[in-house]
C-alpha cells in the first residue's frame, strides 16, 4: 500500500505502518499533553495505544499463520489507525478452513486477555470495572478490557469483520458459496441499518461503523460474484485481440498519436517479433514531462512485466492482475503476442455476462 513504511519481517511476513498511523500517535500525544502537561502521562498514554496495536498485529498474525497451514501465503500486514489488515493472497475455498482462519484472530485476543487476567489475579491488581477508562485505571486491566472489546467487535456477524467470515463459512457448509456470501452480506447490511438508526439517537460513532459495515458487505459480495462469473473461463474469451503495438525505436510522439486514435491506454512494445516491454499511460505522461515527445519508447518502457497464456483460467489470472498492480497483462502463445488483458475489458466481460444472465 502506498504511503506505508516497512517496520520489519516476522515469520516471513512483512509488517508495514501507514503514515496516518503516525498522525494518530501525534494527535494522541498532543491530547495527553494538553490534558495533563506531564511527559509521564504522555508516555503512558502513547505506550498503552502502542500495546493496543501490538495486540492488533498479533491478531492479524493469528489469521496469517493459520492460513499458512492451508498453503495460503500472506502478502503483508498493514497497520492503519482503524486497525490491522492481513492481506492473504486468497480466501480459503473450503468453508472449514475459512472458519478456522477467521476464528484464529479473535482467538489470539482471547489468549492475551486470559494471560493478562492471570497476571492481574496473581498480583491482586483488579479494580472495579466501573472505574476503568481509556486513560484511567490499572494499565494491564485496561489492556485486558481492550482485547475483550476487540474480540466482541470482530465477532459482529458482518463483513469485513471476522464474524462475517465465520457466518459465511458456516452458511457455506450448507449452501453454495456465492449464495452463502450474499446471505451473510445481507445480514451484515441489515445490522448496518440497525447501527445507523441507533447511532442517530445515541452515539454518532455507530453511524461510521454502519457505513464501514455496509461498504464492506457490498465489496465482499461483489468480489465473490466476480470470481464466480470468471470461474472456468479461459483468458482467450476475455482478452483484447484487436490492439495496437509500438516498436522500441518509436518516439513518444507516435505513442501520443496511438493514444488519441483510440481507447487503448497501454501499449505492448515489440522487438524482432517478441514483446520486450510495455508502455503504460502513466509512464508515457511522466516521460513526456521529463524527456519530451522525441524520446524513444525503449528508454522509458517497463521491461519488467508478467504474461499469461490464452488457455489459462481467468480466476487465477485475474488475481495475478490484481496482485502485480499491472495495468495490462500481455497474453503470449509461444513467443507470439496474441492478446492483451486489462481491468477495463475484464469489467466489460462481466457486465456482458450479467446482462446475458438477466
Amino acid at each position: 500500500m502506498r504511503w506505508s513504511w516497512k517496520v520489519g519481517t516476522y515469520a516471513g511476513i512483512g509488517v508495514f505502518i501507514h503514515v496516518t498511523f503516525f498522525l494518530l500517535l501525534g494527535w494522541l500525544a498532543l491530547s495527553f499533553w494538553s490534558a495533563s502537561r506531564s511527559l509521564a502521562a504522555v508516555a503512558s498514554g502513547v505506550g498503552f495505544f502502542l500495546l493496543l496495536f501490538l495486540s492488533v498485529v498479533l491478531h492479524e498474525y493469528g489469521h496469517a499463520l493459520t492460513a499458512r497451514r492451508y498453503g495460503i501465503r500472506t502478502r503483508d500486514i498493514i497497520l492503519l489507525p482503524i486497525g490491522g489488515v492481513a492481506r492473504l493472497e486468497r480466501i480459503p475455498e473450503d468453508p472449514r478452513q475459512e472458519l478456522w482462519v477467521a476464528l484464529a484472530g479473535p482467538a489470539v485476543n482471547v489468549g492475551i486477555a486470559v494471560l493478562l487476567g492471570f497476571a492481574l489475579f496473581a498480583t491482586g491488581g483488579w479494580e472495579p470495572w466501573s472505574g476503568i477508562g481509556t486513560t484511567r485505571g490499572p494499565f494491564l486491566e485496561r489492556l485486558l478490557l481492550v482485547n475483550v472489546f476487540l474480540v466482541l467487535f470482530n465477532m459482529i456477524p458482518a463483513f469485513p469483520m471476522d464474524g462475517g467470515r465465520v457466518l459465511r463459512a458456516l452458511l457455506a457448509m450448507r449452501m453454495e458459496y456465492t449464495r452463502a456470501t450474499q446471505t451473510a452480506a445481507s445480514i451484515g447490511q441489515a445490522l448496518a441499518l440497525v447501527f445507523g438508526f441507533v447511532g442517530l439517537f445515541t452515539n454518532p460513532f455507530l453511524i461510521l461503523i454502519a457505513l464501514f459495515v455496509w461498504l464492506g458487505a457490498s465489496q465482499e459480495a461483489s468480489m465473490v460474484q466476480m470470481k464466480s462469473a470468471l470461474h472456468g473461463i479461459p483468458v482467450r474469451r476475455v482478452m483484447l485481440s484487436d490492439f495496437r503495438t509500438l516498436s522500441a525505436g518509436d518516439t513518444l510522439a507516435l505513442a501520443i498519436e496511438a493514444t488519441l486514435a483510440g481507447s487503448q491506454k497501454d501499449f505492448p512494445v515489440v522487438e524482432n517479433g517478441r514483446i520486450s516491454g510495455i508502455l503504460t499511460q502513466d509512464v508515457l505522461f511522466k516521460a513526456l514531462a521529463e524527456r519530451g515527445k522525441d524520446a524513444p519508447v525503449s528508454e522509458v518502457m517497463d521491461r519488467s512485466f508478467q504474461t499469461a497464456h490464452p488457455s489459462d483460467l481467468m480466476q487465477s489470472v485475474f488475481l495475478r492482475l490484481q496482485e502485480c498492480r499491472c495495468h495490462s497483462l500481455p497474453i503470449v502463445q509461444g513467443e507470439t503476442l496474441v492478446g492483451l488483458l486489462t481491468m477495463e475489458n475484464v469489467g466489460e466481460f462481466l457486465r456482458i455476462q450479467t446482462a446475458l444472465a438477466r
